[in-house]
């Protein structure tokens, strides 16, 4: 396609490409000189340069070498080969089809089957998340592809990012009783957890004689070069990441897929530590459900064109559970292609998780927040692996370290780079040139620097220790990692004594790290993680995200080499922290394998929906759950934490659950406002919306409540409630209203007399009279309490 100059605009696509080369002189609000007026260039420099002037009133003749320029930078853009994802109708009979037609179906949309280098144009062919496939082309050929007979959309393939010994315990989870025991601690569920892969001879991952068999369900494959390393606990791994020499093995220097792995349904290892610390038996929390791996990761990123592959085989294989700590742009979900490939999951009765992303602590950064999926935010646990530094004032202030040496020499002159100079404040690499560093112990901020990399060039730079300090931003979040030298990693308000102290001394500052080993009840907690992304999602209609809290903070779990500065020890046995929403993402996913074993008919949303009415809005100390970000000033809300924190018990006996069958997420797109074709790429599957018609995104039945409300009307939603509890039970119902609304519920009573039943719940929203500022979100709660069992709703009303 060629751009068409019209009403003097050039497209900002063009402009962009025109700017690498020519120099526009009216660009950056210069007044006239895009018309080559006279005088109008006396802040630009002209010579030598090639100009472009307006093509209706500077009539020079550069219409036709502006358009010339835009052909040839076009022409180029359109012969670039890029990975498509290419939505299509399904084949005609497609239930009747092998594989092998499906793929020769897609193969019938591509110009030809091989690139002039040899190469295959056809990357993945995809039959069961999306009806479409994966492809090299160029954007003309996708163009041309568009008036076939069955083609929907193409989309060039995006990049997404990557986003215990204890925490089982902190969740409740018990040898003797509860969950565990009612659950078989997840026997016989598969969890399938697409991410960077794995590292299969690791403890967390071994049969050792414990596990059940395979299910005769599965059926997947194990296709490490060595099948023998697979067993009844890993039972299937696949490479789908485009490496030319496929493995699913996880990488040495990374990790991610490993530690996820474990977090969900690592086996019992016994003294499992990192560097001697937080040493005790690591779990995942569903120890004896099976893993299937799907490898679709490198280091530093994931395509999504690997993803959906990934997902696309996890379906075919039959795992039970997804988890995907990844996350990416938000975007409709008729584009998303990730929110499409977890419907069709959904749709074929997997439960799937998803990493809320580590983009907070803004609003609208929330990742994967389609209603079909349980979104999950990050929250603290009361283990600290702590340190101590006393400043030479005498100021004693405490922090955490994943690295305590005892052999460290203590004290030592601290310098805080930072001043004045931005590229040191992170202590990036070669950024100490005119800094003396050398045996001292140097202050780095991690609003600016990545941990590990600080401290190796910290180190480098003969630094003898670092004390990471937060900024406003990263509040009281602090963080235990593998650092290569002795580090103290101290909160906001810590971080501001500390330089103050090096502001304000008149001789050399001093400070002394003393390292205290693992401590437990530590408070506030839990608390949210200031990284943790927050709602409200831009494309979900409103409807609250994330949707529950898990650990997400200094998360011990397996590891594939063995930590810190001098790595060593037994093979197989390696273990570090991480942070993140993606290790508090398997903590759910390993939950919801212990909810599948419990309650064997409960649908997904059966599943989502008690895992979210039972959640804590309150701490261990029964207080609100406090934000790491404003250093545990203010209550977390809903668009910061969902529910709240997830607690397991609870979940398995939720007494009253709102469910959803999946077709009505295809109504929900529909009420989106989308037309037939992108609700049918949404549900691939041909839809018409007129004929199956739509719900409001306030009227999916949510376990939570949001709307946008106009003060001068009133607004209703409507709940339906089913009975998992006993077979007789009244609830009372009561609305803790949010600020300036009034809630009219159309019952203060609720009674159900047998299990399975259903009732319905009508919510009228309006406006107390008292002023509402546009734009304003206001919080509030639904409960219904029967004495047995207390069902929560989080409420928000957005002001129009």
């Amino acid at each position: 396609m060629v751009w068409k100059l019209k009403e003097n605009r050039i497209p900002d696509q063009a402009l962009s490409m025109l700017l690498v080369h020519h120099h526009l002189p009216g660009f950056g609000g210069q007044n006239g000189t895009t018309r080559m007026q006279e005088k109008s260039f006396n802040n630009t420099n002209v010579k030598e340069r090639l100009f472009c002037g307006d093509i209706e009133e500077g009539k020079h003749g550069y219409a036709n070498l502006l358009s010339s320029i835009l052909d040839d930078q076009l022409e180029k853009k359109d012969s670039q080969l890029l990975t498509y994802i290419v939505h299509v109708r399904r084949p005609k009979h497609d239930e009747l089809l092998g594989d092998e037609d499906v793929e020769d179906w897609h193969r019938s949309f591509l110009p030809n089957n091989t690139l002039d280098t040899g190469e295959a144009r056809l990357v993945h062919s995809y039959r069961h998340a999306i009806s479409g496939f994966a492809a090299r082309l160029t954007s003309e050929e996708v163009r041309a592809m568009e008036s076939m007979e069955g083609f929907l959309m193409a989309r060039p393939s995006r990049t997404l990012k990557l986003s215990t010994t204890y925490t089982p315990r902190f969740l409740g989870l018990d040898h003797q009783s509860g969950l565990w025991v009612d659950s078989f601690m997840g026997s016989g569920v598969i969890i399938g957890v697409v991410d960077s892969g794995i590292t299969p001879n690791h403890a967390s991952f071994m049969d050792n004689g414990t596990m059940p068999p395979k299910p005769t369900k599965w059926k997947g494959s194990c296709r490490f070069r060595n099948k023998t390393l697979c067993n009844n606990k890993l039972i299937g791994a696949i490479d789908f990441s485009g490496s030319k020499r496929p493995s699913p093995k996880d990488a040495k220097n990374d990790g991610h897929g490993t530690h996820v792995a474990g977090i969900a349904a690592g086996s019992f290892v016994d003294n499992a530590d990192v560097l001697g610390l937080a040493r005790g038996t690591a779990t995942g929390i569903a120890p004896k459900a099976h893993l299937a791996v799907y490898k679709a990761c490198s280091i530093k990123s994931c395509s999504n064109q690997d993803i959906v592959a990934a997902i696309d085989e996890a379906i075919k294989n039959g795992v039970d559970i997804l988890s995907l700590s990844l996350e990416g742009k938000s975007l409709p979900f008729y584009d998303d292609i990730m929110m499409i490939a977890t419907l069709s999951a959904v749709r074929a009765k997997i439960f799937v998780c998803m990493a809320a992303g580590n983009s907070g602590p803004n609003p609208k950064t929330v990742a994967n927040g389609a209603p079909w999926i349980l979104t999950v935010g990050a929250s603290t646990h009361d283990r600290r692996v702590s340190a101590t530094v006393k400043l030479g004032n005498g100021v004693e202030v405490e922090g955490e370290s994943g690295y305590q040496p005892s052999t460290f020499n203590a004290t030592g002159n601290i310098i805080f780079p930072g001043f004045g100079q931005n590229g040191t404040l992170g202590c990036k690499k070669n950024s100490f040139n005119n800094t003396n560093v050398k045996g001292k112990i140097v202050l780095c901020s991690i609003k600016e620097g990545k941990y590990r990399d600080m401290s190796v060039n910290v180190k480098n730079a003969g630094g003898v220790g670092m004390i990471v300090v937060n900024t406003f931003r990263e509040g009281a979040t602090t963080l235990s990692y593998d650092y290569v030298l002795p580090t103290a990693h101290v909160n906001y308000t810590t971080a501001r004594k500390i330089v103050n102290y090096l502001r304000n001394t008149s001789s050399a500052a001093t400070a002394t790290i003393a390292f205290n080993g693992t401590k437990f009840g530590a408070r506030p907690s839990p608390t949210i993680g200031y990284f943790s992304s927050r709602g409200p999602h831009p494309y979900n209609g409103g409807i609250i995200k994330p949707d529950i809290l898990g650990p997400g903070m200094n998360i011990l779990s397996a590891w594939p080499v063995k930590s810190g500065p001098k790595p060593k020890g037994p093979p197989g046995s390696y273990f570090n922290f991480d942070s993140g929403t993606s290790m508090a993402t398997p903590h759910l996913a390993g939950i919801a394998a212990l909810l599948k074993n419990t309650h064997k008919n409960w649908s997904t949303a059966a599943i989502r929906s008690a895992i979210m009415t039972t959640a804590n809005r309150f701490d261990l100390d029964g207080n609100p759950i406090l934000d790491d970000y404003d250093m545990h000033i203010n209550p977390g809300y809903s668009f910061d934490m969902g529910s709240g924190q997830v607690d397991p018990a609870a979940a398995n006996d939720p007494g009253l659950i709102y469910d959803i069958n999946p077709d009505q997420y295809i109504q929900y797109a529909c009420g989106l406002g989308y037309n037939d074709t992108q609700a049918s790429i949404v549900a691939v599957s041909s839809v018409q919306c007129s004929v199956v018609g739509s719900i409001a995104p306030e009227n999916l039945n949510y376990p939570s409540i949001s709307i946008s409300l106009d003060p001068l009307t009133t607004k209703s939603v409507i709940r339906t409630l089913t009975n998992v509890g006993g077979a007789n039970e009244v609830y009372n119902v009561d609305v803790e209203e949010p600020n300036g609304i009034q809630v009219v519920v159309s019952q203060s009573q609720i009674k159900f007399s047998q299990i399975g039943q259903e009732k319905n719940i009508t919510l009228e929203f309006s406006s107390k009279g008292v002023p509402l500022n546009q734009g304003n979100i206001l919080y509030g709660h639904l409960k219904l309490d029967s004495g047995k069992h207390l069902v929560r709703s989080p409420i928000s009303v957005t002001i129009l």
